[in-house]
């Protein structure tokens, strides 16, 4: 690597080190199987109809699945989900226990999350090692209400509110 492509690579990731995120879980079910992991690449695409993307590399152990799943999961998590954030990010037992349920079109749904998603894939757009995947929503509630979860700095953290006056 040239070091002009390095200092923009060390850029890019300082960068966006320094751009909070919420933190979701996304799931999938390939052949009956659960699959799950934590990202912080969830976007809002659309709301008419209501579309959601994210991203994630190729080569994760859950890609196989979001390859040839047609729906997907999306979790978002609250600061009280901090240890499912990690279990997801960390662990191979992701779906040991009572945690979860198979929802619509057997997605891997997860317990006490402050809301999920269930989305149709209508596009995988794939770029070098990494995708985005795009899905329309076909399902989803609302969750207990709790401080969204961040990432930020190589750290989850909390927002706090702002004082001001108006």
């Amino acid at each position: 690597m040239t070091e002009a492509r390095a200092d923009r690579s060390d850029i890019f990731r300082e960068m966006f080190r320094r751009h909070a995120a919420g933190v979701v879980i996304v799931t999938a079910n390939h052949g009956g199987v659960p699959y799950g992991f934590t990202a912080t690449s969830v976007a809002s695409l659309s709301a008419d109809p209501p579309r959601f993307t994210f991203n994630m590399a190729r080569t994760s152990s859950s890609w196989s699945a979001v390859a040839n799943a047609d729906f997907v999961g999306v979790h978002m998590l609250g600061l009280m989900n901090r240890g499912l954030a990690d279990r997801f990010a960390r662990s191979r037992d992701r779906f040991e226990g009572d945690h979860w349920r198979r929802g619509a079109q057997d997605v891997p749904l997860l317990h006490d999350v402050t809301g999920w998603l269930v989305g149709r894939i209508v596009a995988r757009l794939s770029f070098e090692s990494n995708a985005v995947i795009v899905a329309e929503v076909v399902d989803g509630a609302v969750g207990r209400d709790d401080v969204p979860l961040l990432y930020h700095g190589g750290a989850y953290g909390q927002p706090s509110p702002l004082e001001y006056e108006i």
